[in-house]
C-alpha cells in the first residue's frame, strides 16, 4: 500500500498557500489539504480554488466541526471537497449527522483525535459510529513542547481497522517513523509551507514515505530539553524576542562590535556600580559555555577589561553582558570575546566585594535568573527563561522557518506587504 501524503496549507492568505501548493503538489502530494486558518481566513472559496485548480487530486477541508454537522459538511462537501475533518471530541449526534450528510453529499468523513483524553478508546467509538478515516494529531502549541505522535499513533492504528493517519510536526526525517508506526496517510505542514524549496522538500518526504529513508534537516523539527542550546545556536535574537511576543529583551546593552554571536546560559552577577570583585569572582564560579550577566546598576565606572577577558577566555566562559561600563574596548574587540554592555569609558572601579552571584537581577524591565538562556547577535540580547526554555526555543525556530518562506516569496519579485497583504489585515477600527 501506498502511504498518501497530505500536504496542509495552514495560511491565512489563498495566494500564499496556492503559490506553495501550485510547487509542492506535482513533486508528489497526494491529498490537498484547505487547513483551518485558510478556511477560517478564505472562507470555502479556498476549497473551490483548490478543487479548480488540482482536479486530479484529493481535497481535503479541515473543518474541524464541532457541530452543525450537517450544515459545514454539506457545505463543505458542495465546494468541492472529497474528505472533510470533524473533530473527536464533538458529540456522537454531531458525528452521526457528518456521516450521513457525507454520504449524501458524496464525501468521507475524517476525525481529528485531538485533545482527545483517549484516543485508542474514543477511535473505537467513531470507528462504530462510520466514520472513514480517523487522524492522530499533535497540534502545534503541543509540538512546541516536544510532544510527537507516535506512540499514539501505533496504538490506534492497532485498535482500529479504518485508515489511520497522522499529523504533528513530521518532517523528512521522521516520515519512515510515521509509516513504522500505522499511518496510513502522513499529514506535512510546515516542512513544506515553510520550506525554502517547496518542490524539493516534498520529493524528500515523498522518498521518505517510499523508500523509509531517513533525511536529514536542521529545520522543521522540535527539540526537547537537551538541544535547547543546538536550536538557540540557529536563531537570533530577533527571531526569540518575537517567539517571546516581542519580550524579553535586555533595552540599551548593545554588542561591543559587529558580527558578535552569543548562546548560552546565565549566571548572574550583582555588584555595586564599579566594584568589579564579584565579576571577576564569578569568572571562577562560572562552567565552560555559561554566560556572566552583570547588573552595576547601569553606570560606570567599568567593572570589566581586558585581564577579565583574558581570565574568561581561559575558563570557557562564552561572553559577558554588562548593565554598567566596559573598558580596554579595542584589547577585547581584538580577542573576539563577546562582550554586551550599556557604556565604554576607560576609568575602572575598585574591587570592594560588594553584591552576590547566581541571585535573580533586572535589566531594565527583564529579570534575569541564573540558568535563563540568551542569545546575542548585532542587534543585542534577548534572555529566554529557562522555565519556558524547550516551548520557546522551538516557537524562536518557528519564526525563522516562517521568515525563510517569505523571504524566497520576495526575492521572487513581490515586496513585503503583498506577500503579508498587509493591508488586508490592518486592524480596522
Amino acid at each position: 500500500m501506498t502511504v498518501k501524503l497530505q500536504l496542509a496549507l495552514d495560511f491565512v492568505d489563498l495566494h500564499r498557500a496556492l503559490l506553495v501548493a501550485e510547487k509542492a503538489v506535482p513533486a508528489g502530494v497526494d491529498w490537498v489539504e484547505a487547513g483551518t486558518p485558510l478556511i477560517k481566513s478564505e472562507g470555502l472559496d479556498a476549497v473551490r480554488e483548490l478543487k479548480r485548480r488540482f482536479p486530479d487530486k484529493i481535497i481535503v477541508a479541515d473543518m474541524k466541526v464541532m457541530d452543525a454537522g450537517r450544515i459545514e459538511v454539506e457545505a463543505a462537501a458542495k465546494a468541492g471537497a472529497h474528505l472533510i475533518d470533524v473533530l473527536a471530541a464533538a458529540s456522537d449526534a454531531t458525528i452521526l449527522e457528518c456521516v450521513q450528510a457525507g454520504k449524501n453529499y458524496g464525501a468521507k468523513i475524517v476525525v481529528d483525535l485531538i485533545a482527545v483524553a483517549d484516543p485508542v478508546a474514543r477511535a473505537r467509538q467513531v470507528e462504530a459510529l462510520g466514520v472513514d478515516y480517523i487522524t492522530v494529531h499533535v497540534p502545534i502549541d503541543e509540538q512546541m513542547r516536544a510532544k510527537d505522535p507516535f506512540a499514539t499513533l501505533k496504538a490506534v492504528s492497532e485498535a482500529v481497522s479504518i485508515p489511520v493517519g497522522v499529523a504533528g510536526g513530521i518532517n523528512s526525517e521522521t516520515a519512515a517513523q510515521a509509516v513504522a508506526h500505522g499511518a496510513s496517510y502522513v499529514i506535512v505542514g510546515g516542512a513544506i509551507t515553510k520550506a525554502k524549496d517547496p518542490e524539493a522538500a516534498t520529493r524528500d518526504l515523498r522518498r521518505a514515505l517510499d523508500e523509509g529513508a531517513v533525511i536529514p534537516t536542521d529545520l522543521f523539527k522540535r527539540a526537547g530539553e537537551a538541544e535547547i542550546l543546538r536550536v538557540l545556536s540557529q536563531v537570533s535574537a530577533a527571531n526569540l524576542s518575537d517567539a517571546l511576543h516581542r519580550a524579553g529583551v535586555l533595552e540599551g546593552i548593545r554588542p561591543l562590535f559587529p558580527g558578535i554571536r552569543l548562546v548560552g546560559r546565565a549566571l548572574t552577577v550583582r555588584t555595586y556600580p564599579g566594584d568589579w570583585a564579584k565579576p571577576v569572582e564569578a569568572i571562577d564560579a562560572a562552567q565552560p559555555g555559561e554566560v556572566l550577566v552583570i547588573d552595576a546598576g547601569g553606570v560606570g565606572p567599568a567593572i570589566w577589561g581586558e585581564l577579565a577577558t583574558h581570565s574568561a577566555l581561559q575558563k570557557g566562559v562564552a561572553g559577558v553582558v554588562v548593565d554598567g561600563a566596559i573598558r580596554d574596548a579595542g584589547d577585547i574587540m581584538r580577542l573576539r570575546f563577546p562582550v554586551f554592555t550599556r557604556l565604554v569609558m576607560p576609568n575602572a572601579g575598585e574591587p570592594r566585594g560588594f553584591g552576590e552571584i547566581g541571585v535573580p537581577i533586572r535589566i531594565g524591565a527583564t529579570r534575569v535568573e541564573t540558568g535563563d538562556y540568551l542569545v546575542g547577535d548585532d542587534d543585542g540580547i534577548t534572555v529566554l527563561p529557562q522555565r519556558l526554555a524547550v516551548e520557546y526555543a522551538n516557537r524562536a525556530m518557528d519564526v525563522l522557518e516562517k521568515e525563510n518562506r517569505i523571504r524566497e516569496e520576495i526575492k521572487e519579485g513581490r515586496t513585503l506587504a503583498q506577500v503579508t497583504d498587509l493591508l488586508r489585515w490592518e486592524k480596522k477600527v
